[in-house]
């Protein structure tokens, strides 16, 4: 679908910059455009049955009539299809929480901008809305306790691996573990499909350690082919705190020769607030060892900074919901800025996660992000993949 199969409709009350926003959008390529100077048009149009539908709302927050806020629950309420694009001049923190209030009602929310309302940047929200929908995978099974027992005892887990870039150099600098169940009926299989039962069953270990081990032989297999890389492994509290484990690592890490400083525990934010002093003992084992400790999904959980000053973590990964998209959301932007001037106040690296487009990269740069990771560079892939792709990203960079 082109820009010119799209059905627009501009919500604006002052007439002379909805003209603007109409010639805006012809220079475009924009033929079907519908005018509505105030709220109360603009619900009629979206109500309508007959076609052309909708296709994308640019609706003014200052709409006259039927306010703007109520357009948009009005929206929810008829579970419109439309993209919304907002604007107005109203503070970036009073925007988010609008474009926020319109993503639970459920609308497709395309962008929220700042008066005046520049040419290049409605574009840019306008293509993005062009690019074709991804193709959902089928919807997964959630697999039984016993079910997950029997493929961990048939060996059918293993890790897939994605990199982890240094951005300002480009340089792949470590490789993160994803858990993989290659099942003989379903495919491959995410987290999603067996990770609840081990959770209700307290037996995340059984899968902790089946991948810790074979991510080692991973790590030993890419450095005796002449690629000396770090990886990392998220792994849950109650492993790391088992009584054993210490004496457990090091003779896996024994038997396939590598050093602790080639591998970096994650645990997740909330897993970090319940700290204990004892747990809190064997991190800093770990860390004095030479082992990585990061903090992972951070900015999802309610960790105060006196708690992550106490965790000797190496690296705080920040959640993909202050990295997507970021530079096109001020409020969102500011966040992340916030969690990066953290990292570097607290001299750990910073990793954001969930890099999507070329633009996130860009931005990411341009705030001093230590590394990133996401499908913009690479999706998780068997180890046996990544000397070819590693091949393909020094060619590119």
């Amino acid at each position: 679908m082109d820009i010119g199969q799209l059905h627009f409709l501009v919500a604006e009350g002052d007439d002379a910059q909805r003209r603007v926003l109409v010639d805006i959008l012809q220079r475009l390529g924009a033929v079907q455009i519908t005018e509505a100077a105030d709220g109360d048009t603009a619900l009629r149009c979206l109500g309508l049955r007959h076609q052309p539908a909708v296709n994308v709302i640019i609706l003014d927050l200052q709409v006259p009539g039927t306010d703007a806020l109520e357009v948009i629950r009005r929206m929810g309420d008829l579970q419109s299809r439309s993209g919304l694009i907002i604007f107005g001049s109203q503070t970036n923190s009073v925007l988010f929480s609008i474009e926020s209030m319109a993503d639970a009602f459920g609308l497709n929310v395309l962008g929220v901008m700042t008066k005046p309302l520049i040419a290049g940047r409605l574009e840019a929200v306008i293509a993005s809305h062009l690019k074709p929908p991804e193709v959902r995978p089928a919807r997964t099974p959630t697999l039984s306790f016993a079910e997950v027992g029997h493929g961990l005892n048939n060996n059918e887990f293993a890790p897939h691996f994605q990199p982890k870039i240094e951005l300002e150099t480009g340089r792949v600098k470590g490789l993160e573990m994803f858990a993989r169940w290659r099942h003989s009926r379903y495919g491959i299989l995410g987290p999603a499909s067996f990770m609840p039962a081990l959770v209700e069953n307290h037996r995340i270990d059984f899968l902790d350690w089946a991948l810790i081990e074979k991510s080692v032989q991973a790590c030993r297999r890419l450095h005796d082919d002449g690629i000396p890389i770090s990886f990392s492994v998220n792994v849950d509290p109650s492993t790391l705190a088992h009584p054993q484990f210490m004496e457990q690592i090091d003779a896996c890490l024994e038997r396939h020769r590598i050093m602790p400083d080639y591998l970096t525990f994650e645990m997740t934010e909330k897993a970090v607030l319940t700290t204990t002093p004892h747990f809190l003992e064997r991190l800093l084992r770990l860390r004095m060892k030479g082992f990585g400790l990061a903090i992972d999904d951070y900015g999802t959980g309610l960790i105060n900074l006196q708690l992550l000053a106490r965790v000797p973590f190496s690296e705080l990964k920040i959640d993909r919901s202050f990295v997507d998209g970021a530079f096109r959301k001020p409020a969102i932007a500011t966040v992340l800025r916030s969690c990066l001037g953290l990292a570097r106040s607290l001299e750990r690296r910073s990793v954001a996660v969930g890099v999507e487009t070329k633009q996130d990269w860009d931005f990411l740069q341009g705030l001093g992000c230590t590394y990133a990771q996401g499908y913009y560079i690479a999706k998780p892939m068997p180890v046996e993949e990544f000397p070819d792709w590693l091949s393909d990203w020094r060619h590119f960079f």
